[in-house]
């Protein structure tokens, strides 16, 4: 089929793309996430995929976001300043368009809910998982690890990314310690984080890396060849290191994060 392509930049499942839609594998998560991308549809929040069903051989059936999709070292565009903020924007706009949601729903999503419930984070809000026009934000993919928690908990996580919050010998990262703290800000700016947020981010990004390891670990545990490739590559080995470099250098951090509103 002329119109099938195989999307590159996927670390755990493969994605083929078939005309103006795409082709995911499915897992005992999938009803959930679909539960969540009807609603956030029937909200009007539309820089999410719409779902189109699931394939008889098990393949959910999504809309093509079309844009581009930075991996790493990520591209200028994902860099830029103006990815950062429109990030940070969507991120409150995704946010806010699920706090119904999050009430509502029970089990079923691959990571357990964290308490306190307040939105249905993402899980992994990243610029592996946001889609691009220019240096604009427009689209987020891959809500696989979606789940009810708190805001702070997948802000933290994206913070990390976007900043990004990585010690020097990430290859992955840019920028000092101070670059990145203004980086952070600006991105809690834009998010409209508020002060006792902004003071729990160091701590929750370094919990948020630590609970990121504990998975990856039981998922290659439990048979999962991507998760043990991870590990085998080293990927926990850096995670843990970019939390150890945070707890060192969070006076930077917590001086720079700004007070919030």
């Amino acid at each position: 089929m002329s119109d099938r392509e195989v999307l590159t930049g996927g670390g755990v499942n493969e994605v083929v793309r078939i005309g103006a839609t795409v082709r995911r594998p499915t897992g005992p998560w999938s009803p959930a996430v679909h539960g969540l991308l009807r609603h956030l549809r029937a909200r009007g929040f539309t820089a999410s995929p719409a779902v189109h069903g699931v394939t008889g051989d098990g393949f959910e059936i999504l809309d093509f976001l079309p844009g581009e999709v930075s991996n790493y070292p990520v591209t200028p565009a994902a860099a830029s300043t103006e990815a950062l903020e429109s990030a940070a924007e969507l991120l409150r706009s995704y946010h806010d368009a699920t706090v119904e949601h999050a009430r509502d729903v029970t089990g079923g999503w691959m990571l357990p809910a964290r308490a306190p419930v307040e939105v249905v984070c993402h899980g992994d809000y990243a610029p592996h998982n946001c889609v691009l026009d220019g240096d604009r934000v427009v689209g987020i993919i891959d809500f696989d690890t979606a789940h009810p928690g708190p805001r702070l908990w997948d802000v933290a996580y994206a913070v990390y990314r976007w900043a990004p919050l990585t010690a020097p010998a990430n290859n992955d990262g840019f920028g000092t310690a101070a670059e990145q703290a203004r980086r952070a800000r600006l991105f809690c700016d834009r998010y409209r984080l508020g002060a006792a947020g902004r003071s729990g981010l160091v701590d929750t990004v370094i919990a948020r890396l630590h609970a990121l390891v504990d998975f990856m670990r039981a998922q290659a545990d439990a048979g999962n060849a991507a998760f043990a490739g991870h590990l085998a590559d080293g990927h926990h080995v850096q995670y843990l290191a970019d939390a150890a470099y945070l707890d060192e250098r969070r006076a930077v951090f917590d001086r720079l994060l700004g007070p919030g509103g």
